[in-house]
């Protein structure tokens, strides 16, 4: 069944959008008039090379040295993109002259009082922070890592690094060591900054142990920068973030090509050490100047608001709301704390332009009954944007109860692979009650059954048929490839495979179901985890849930296992049992029914909130947690414990 149509494109699109704008100039630079979104998406992935030159030429992009060919081989791996061409990332990102006075960060944090830096400000901080890196010895394809909050400084020594053409790469201050240790150490660092502690709801939490054990496991490291937030103790002989910035120094960026790398990106690490995935300049310039641009609608003057740790590719897509001269939000601490109403008075208070918010948020406000659109003043929210998960029909039609009728909704879904979206939204495509409206330009996606055929209407795997220039460019230590070939190319030869359960409907708007290695096969039918969530979570005293299917090794229909977090005040009892199996067996199938219900006291979650269903099957199979799962990138590492027992009362109950 369709969704209902909650949002049509305005009518004067080509005057009052940057996709619009977009189109007019296709139109008058280039002759290719397109009707609608279709037409252009169509062209988009037909004609590789014209898009993404266009890209390139309307958003301006600056070569320093001008490519040779837009797109060498239409290959997977291995596409080549802008052959000969020098640029620089950062350069697009600290604005133009003209930009002095405009206001680049606001940064809001449970540590310190508010911050904010024009965009002038922001480039004198970076030419200072260039300066002092280079006198640590700092130099092009050197790796600068932070275990750093989401603060104005992490921001600067990111700009700063990549100017350099060294390769940025963070993780969040609330990693514990091992997990820290485990990514950093693949890239061996020369500098790291880092912070002794952080704010958290009222509360102050001391990093200083962890920094030293940090220190001790990168053997690579050569020098320390120490950033002041809060009242910890910073190492004796680290260099002071004021001490980095003493000397000013031009503003500088050195030209590097196209594929160079930018950042390291880390996967979950949820099982064995996480990939460490290398993105270029290149390829992240013009991805992002695309989405951040043509779908999120971003235009200079405006803001964008999205709470993100550093844990979470939507971090680098926050600091990428700087290349169109907007600004950006930056918040650091509890976004839920005093409650869940908080990110919306921010949104009152500073005015954002395009919010963002993960689904799991999303999901906790509707089912909390919060009214955020009667209680505060939200009318400067033109776009709103969700990812993160899979997001309920409900939630939907509740984002339009609290943000005026013309604002457009955007809900996406890509990942740290692409540090981006695949499927999403724009100012052009309508939107659909509890649906992705379609794919994203330039992304030529698919749903592929289990022989590489593309299906429409049913679920299948999401594929990539073309490239796309923010595919990786490497895995960090992979010398022959052969690990990058395996994490994407394994099933379907010449195809990215990205690791989603997706279903296209024949308009081409779509529903992205769960993971696919969490895909549940019951009986021979494939059934998405995302389903079961929009209907179990919907009840009031459920906190949280997870499903996992156990198949018989000899042949059986195996256990299809649904564990509850019951909400505070609730009980797992017979009758929230029934009704659960009742709500799934009628909006659902009787598929669905689980064979068991089980009360749990939390859901093991990554950091970035992502359920570990997988991992948890693992470990009910008869794995050890240690192996699968590493605790220090979990939310709560004790929320592993309860299916480890299960685990044992599983291999008990086979014995008898």
């Amino acid at each position: 069944m369709l969704g209902d149509v909650l949002w049509q494109p305005p009518a004067d699109l080509r005057e009052s959008t940057e996709i619009g704008r977009f189109m007019a100039w296709l139109a008058a630079e280039r002759g290719l008039d397109f009707a609608d979104y279709d037409e252009l998406y169509r062209w988009s992935v037909d004609d590789l090379e014209g898009f993404w030159s266009a890209t390139a030429e309307f958003f301006e992009v600056r070569f320093h040295t001008p490519y040779e060919r837009v797109l060498a081989e239409r290959k997977m791996p291995g596409a080549k993109w802008f052959t000969g061409a020098e640029l620089n990332y950062a350069e697009h990102l600290v604005g133009r002259d003209e930009d002095h006075d405009r206001n680049a960060v606001v940064a809001r944090s449970q540590t310190r009082a508010q911050i904010e830096l024009s965009f002038g400000e922001l480039r004198e901080q970076v030419s200072r922070a260039r300066a002092g890196l280079q006198r640590l010895g700092v130099g092009e394809g050197d790796r600068v890592v932070a275990y750093m909050p989401n603060i104005p400084e992490t921001l600067v020594a990111f700009i700063a690094t990549a100017s350099l053409g060294a390769i940025w790469s963070t993780c969040a201050a609330e990693f514990g060591p091992r997990s820290v240790i485990d990514r950093f150490a693949q890239i061996e660092p020369k500098v790291l900054l880092a912070v002794p502690g952080y704010g958290y709801r009222d509360r102050y939490v001391s990093r200083e142990q962890e920094v030293a054990a940090i220190r001790a496991g990168l053997p690579s490291v050569e020098h320390v920068v120490g950033v002041p937030y809060g009242s910890g103790e910073l190492p004796s002989d680290a260099v002071t973030w004021e001490q980095l910035l003493a000397e000013p120094g031009p503003l500088e960026f050195t030209p590097v090509a196209f594929d160079h790398p930018l950042y390291v990106l880390f996967s979950s690490g949820t099982t064995g050490l996480p990939k460490a995935i290398v993105h270029g300049h290149g390829g992240q310039l013009l991805e992002h100047f695309k989405n951040q641009g043509l779908f999120w609608d971003l235009k200079p003057g405006g803001r964008l608001l999205w709470f993100s740790t550093t844990a979470w590719m939507m971090w680098n897509a926050l600091v990428s709301a700087l290349l169109m001269r907007a600004s950006i939000v930056m918040l650091d601490g509890d976004p839920t704390w005093p409650d869940l109403l908080e990110q919306w008075r921010i949104a009152e208070e500073l005015r954002p332009t395009t919010m963002g918010a993960s689904s799991v948020y999303m999901v906790a406000c509707r089912k909390a009954g919060l009214l955020p659109g009667r209680l505060l003043d939200l009318s400067s929210i033109r776009t709103f944007c969700t990812a993160g998960s899979p997001l309920p029909a409900e939630a939907y039609r509740w984002v339009y109860e609290h943000l005026d009728a013309s604002t457009l909704m955007i809900n996406g879904s890509g990942g740290t692979d692409v540090c981006s979206g695949m499927v999403g939204g724009s100012p052009a495509q309508p939107v659909f009650e509890g649906e992705i409206s379609g794919p994203s330009l330039g992304v030529d996606v698919k749903a592929f059954d289990a022989d590489g055929n593309v299906v429409v209407g049913e679920l299948g795997e999401m594929v990539l048929t073309s490239p796309m220039p923010s595919m990786p460019v490497a895995l960090w230590g992979d010398t022959d490839g052969s690990r990058y070939r395996s994490a994407y190319f394994d099933r379907y030869p010449g195809v990215w495979r990205q690791g989603d359960w997706i279903k296209f409907d024949e308009r081409g708007s779509c529903v992205v179901t769960g993971r696919s290695d969490a895909t549940l096969n019951r009986g021979g039918v494939r059934l998405g985890t995302g389903e079961f969530y929009r209907v179990v979570d919907e009840f009031p005293d459920v906190e949280d849930s997870l499903v996992v299917h156990l198949e018989d090794d000899d042949g059986g229909s195996g256990q299809l296992l649904l564990f509850i977090v019951a909400a505070d005040g609730s009980s797992l009892d017979e009758e929230l049992h029934g009704r659960i199996a009742k709500a799934l067996r009628g909006q659902l199938s009787p598929r669905h029914v689980p064979d068991r219900i089980v009360g749990v006291p939390a859901i093991p979650r990554t950091l970035t909130g992502k359920k570990l269903e997988a991992p948890v099957k693992r470990i009910l199979r008869g794995e050890s947690a240690e192996k699968v799962a590493s605790r220090g990138a979990l939310l709560n590492p004790a929320a592993l414990d309860a299916f480890v027992a299960l685990a044992g009362e599983l291999r008990q109950g086979q014995k008898e």
